[in-house]
């Protein structure tokens, strides 16, 4: 049988330091014995994705242009930065983490053959394209009742969430602190966390981002903001008792402020006195870069601190295959509830490439999220 054709998303920079946005056309070859064809309704801009689409590209300098009746979208990168780039040069890639579809055609074998009809979960790459070829065994097939937009974000976020607190109990920590925490990632391990009766300390830097959580039953909230932030970060590390952090911004203060008001909330429940600070272990984990400045450190905390990078797919590649399922069905469980995704925007892939629509996703502006329908408004 023929593959099926559409298109797909692509991102490339090329070596005259040029960021160039396309749709090409391209074909879905039929799957083997073991594998399903999905066709894609619902795909998520994360972060991730952005960084990976607009790379470091100076968006103010953006040009839109048209190519076979499909946008296409260039803008210039800053010499500095393309030596961070060095291994994507002149590569046409495709972008798109995780979404959710229904399975169109499927290979001979039995676990494939039971797919053909069902809305199901992938992840892989190259999502933001009208259908997707993969492993009958990497589909997760989504209740009765939710939608492929319902189901779009069931592997980043969700996994995420559980793989925050997956760290947290396999390292002998109780609770754990979270930064920008009104994302649509954690507003969900908010919920997690409730549901689970895990201590979370929740930090955000605007008083409309402090209120979403608080509404949503979140009970420890500091904004980075506020003149007391330093204190309130303090009590509320002493009254949950959480020793690990989870950072999305990266640069400035904020691992350095986390790590002091964890030792003064364990110096406070001291009652011996060392140079060498308390002995309770803290840790900071980095896994975003909204601010790529330096991390600054005032090493007022002691001597017993760590802090290091994490990222999701190394934690699930750590755990296994059989862990990771089983957090998968977790997931599939709560999409409606715990793990579930809100968006403002649903776009096609054509809408994807308007520069007022980049202008909109390209700022990740909390609760702004954007969806792709990369089959709407097109043909099958």
């Amino acid at each position: 049988m023929t593959g099926k054709k559409g298109l797909q998303l692509r991102t490339m920079i090329k070596s005259s330091r040029e960021l160039e946005l396309s749709l090409a056309t391209v074909e879905t070859p039929s799957p083997a014995a073991d594998e399903v064809v999905v066709r894609i309704e619902a795909t998520p801009l994360n972060p991730s994705d952005i960084g990976l689409l607009l790379g470091p590209a100076d968006m103010t300098t953006a040009k839109q242009s048209s190519a076979g009746g499909n946008p296409v979208v260039t803008a210039k990168i800053p010499e500095r930065a393309m030596k961070g780039v060095a291994g994507r040069l002149d590569q046409s890639l495709p972008v798109g983490n995780e979404g959710a579809g229904v399975v169109i055609e499927t290979g001979d074998a039995k676990e494939a053959k039971a797919l053909l009809g069902k809305t199901v979960g992938i992840a892989g790459g190259a999502m933001y394209s009208q259908y997707r070829r993969l492993k009958a065994a990497d589909c997760l097939v989504l209740p009765d009742g939710v939608t492929p937009a319902e189901g779009a974000s069931s592997f980043v976020n969700p996994l995420t969430a559980l793989g925050m607190v997956e760290t947290m109990r396999r390292e002998g920590h109780s609770a754990l602190a979270h930064t920008a925490a009104a994302s649509n990632l954690g507003q969900m391990l908010n919920k997690l966390c409730l549901k689970d009766g895990i201590g979370l300390v929740n930090i955000v830097r605007k008083p409309e981002q402090a209120a979403i959580l608080r509404n949503a039953g979140a009970r420890h909230v500091c904004n980075s903001s506020s003149p007391s932030f330093i204190a309130d970060l303090s009590e509320a590390f002493a009254a949950t008792g959480a020793t690990i952090a989870f950072d999305a911004i990266g640069g400035g203060k904020i691992v350095g402020q986390i790590l002091s008001s964890m030792e003064a909330a364990a110096n406070a429940q001291s009652k011996t006195y060392s140079r060498y600070g308390s002995t309770v272990y803290k840790q900071v984990y980095i896994y975003g870069g909204l601010d790529v400045g330096p991390t600054e450190l005032i090493r007022n905390f002691g001597m017993t601190w760590g802090i290091g990078g994490w990222l999701l797919f190394p934690f699930l590649q750590k755990i296994g295959p059989a862990e990771v399922r089983r957090l998968r069905e977790r997931v599939a469980a709560g999409l409606k509830t715990t793990f579930a995704s809100h968006y403002a925007h649903v776009i096609s892939l054509k809408e994807a490439l308007q520069l007022e629509t980049i202008a909109g996703y390209g700022a990740r502006v909390t609760g702004g999220k954007y969806l792709i329908n990369p089959n709407m408004g097109l043909d099958h």
